[in-house]
């Protein structure tokens, strides 16, 4: 089992190449970006998590761009979006930018995507929340295409375009992995129906610990002839808990670090270190 950390990279963060560095150096496997790309003020979608939206949510930076700073200051770091809002980006734009980061990165890229929580967010970009996640299925079935073929075409119900040609290809062959964000039951279906990985959160208002699901969703992922690996959004300091996951064959834990300078993070990274040897 692998160990990586999260961070909304701001303007008050670490910077992306520092940390970065500081994960590679002491045996994380990666490092993930989330992206919100604005924070309305109406405010009308309420938090998943319940309480007030932390700042660091409305001060997030690019992803594509931190995540680039971070694979440039290391060699073999892994870098991934922790979750991409596919529903409200342009199909073509993102493939390119997906495709663009793995050859800069040597084929590091993880392509985590999730179909988003913000219905007032989303409008902002004309996209219907009530649609979303046929429209974000569409769209990475379209980008699996531009990524994969010399002249892709799709003629879906919500994405459509005729024979184009879009370079670069993705180092990783065919793509990168579609990593699907999302909890039970609802986002384990579409990550075994399209994803290369199923990434819920530890802890939602529906389960106490999504690891009590992972069974019932390897079931779910065998009746449909696949093998879909997890990877559970949520690490804590507890080496029992850590065991755990691993021997029920989770193959990555995501530890989220709070939006703040190496005073703050380099301590607890430490700490993980420590954790990252015994497991």
């Amino acid at each position: 089992m692998k160990i990586g950390a999260a961070m909304f990279f701001t303007d008050y963060s670490m910077a992306p190449g520092e940390l970065g560095r500081a994960l590679e150096e002491r045996g994380f496997e990666s490092v993930w970006a989330p992206e919100h790309s604005h924070i309305p003020l109406s405010r009308a979608s309420a938090f998943p998590s319940g309480g007030e939206l932390p700042k660091k949510y409305y001060d997030a930076m690019d992803p594509f761009v931190s995540l680039t700073a971070a694979a440039a200051a290391t060699s073999t770091l892994l870098v991934g979006t922790g979750v991409c809002l596919v529903p409200q980006r342009d199909v073509i734009q993102t493939a390119k930018q997906v495709a663009s980061i793995d050859v800069i990165s040597g084929g590091r890229f993880l392509f985590g995507v999730g179909n988003g929580w913000n219905a007032d967010e989303m409008a902002d970009h004309g996209t219907d929340f009530k649609t979303r996640h046929k429209l974000a299925r569409e769209r990475i079935a379209a980008m699996k295409l531009i990524w994969t073929q010399s002249k892709p075409e799709y003629h879906g119900e919500m994405v459509a375009f005729g024979p184009m040609m879009a370079w670069p290809k993705p180092v990783q062959k065919p793509h990168p992995p579609v990593i699907v964000g999302g909890t039970f039951p609802h986002g384990a279906r579409r990550a075994v129906r399209y994803g290369d990985g199923w990434m819920p959160h530890r802890k939602r208002p529906q389960y106490e610990d999504v690891a009590a699901l992972v069974p019932q969703f390897r079931t779910m992922a065998q009746e449909a002839g696949r093998d879909v690996p997890v990877t559970i959004w949520g690490g804590s300091e507890d080496i029992g808990l850590l065991h755990r996951d691993r021997d029920l064959g989770v193959v990555r834990v995501v530890v989220s670090l709070e939006s703040a300078k190496a005073d703050v993070i380099l301590p607890e990274l430490d700490r993980w270190a420590a954790l990252i040897r015994r497991i």
